[in-house]
């Protein structure tokens, strides 16, 4: 697998004849190995469209998406869920942890579905869990947990298979700003000391600023860029906002 992810010139059409709707249209960028990338966009602006095709979850109607030397487009169902076990990690807006499976259990969970010893999965689960600071809850349940502890579950969850990228679609949508605050460090955290290659969809300035670089989506295309560079988090937000009041302000501020 080759340094980064290139989407090439992908095109994403829903419905038939005259009621087509171009969700993403033309799109070519790249992800280099080891960057906190943000979408950011308006409802409709084919942000997690653009996610979806990028997680193998959506196919594109043309166009081509690589994964180093590897073109997904042209992989058949098979090969994409093996494609998807061994190179990709997901945090989802609701965390999907399993009530009846102990915290420690639900990160494990996804390494046993990938056929590893139980000794090496014991091993990384307990080194995932005590990176994340969660090891002291590792036998609880998702019930007698707090949000924020079953956000570093479901972020450690995400990482054990050491995947290529982590996808996170609106990973704070759900949140009270305390805990918005600690799921967007511990993906700092990911980022700058594991090494993680992350991509967040949002349309959340504030949860934008933690990222180093954001594409900014209107109309299914990509139509600016930012670098975070040398700014600080508070210069960069406000860079995003002044970027976010040119596409017409009709994003869900919150």
């Amino acid at each position: 697998m080759g340094e980064f992810i290139r989407v090439d010139d992908v095109e994403k059409y829903y419905g038939k004849g005259k009621n087509v709707t171009k969700a993403v249209d033309r799109i070519s960028m790249e992800i280099q190995k080891g960057e906190f990338t943000g979408i950011m966009g308006a409802s409709g602006s084919g942000k997690t469209t653009l996610l979806n095709l990028m997680a193998t979850v959506d196919q594109v109607t043309s166009g081509h998406i690589y994964y180093g030397e590897t073109d997904i487009t042209g992989l058949n169902e098979d090969e994409l869920a093996e494609f998807r076990k061994k190179n990709l990690g997901f945090v989802f807006q609701d965390f999907n942890l399993l009530d009846t499976l102990t915290m420690k259990e639900n990160v494990e969970l996804a390494m046993s579905l990938c056929s590893h010893s139980k000794r090496e999965i014991e091993t990384r689960s307990g080194e995932m869990l005590k990176r994340l600071g969660i090891s002291q809850i590792a036998d609880k349940f998702p019930y007698e947990v707090s949000g924020g502890q079953k956000q570093r579950c479901a972020c450690a969850r995400a990482l054990i298979n050491r995947p290529k990228i982590v996808f996170a679609d609106e990973p704070t949508g759900a949140l009270d700003s305390k805990s918005a605050r600690m799921l967007l460090e511990t993906f700092s955290e990911m980022n700058t000391q594991m090494g993680a290659t992350i991509l967040m969809v949002t349309h959340d300035a504030f949860s934008a600023s933690y990222c180093e670089r954001i594409l900014f989506l209107k109309d299914g295309q990509i139509f600016h860029e930012l670098i975070k560079g040398g700014r600080t988090r508070k210069e960069f937000l406000n860079q995003i906002l002044d970027v976010l009041s040119l596409t017409g302000g009709d994003l869900d501020a919150e």
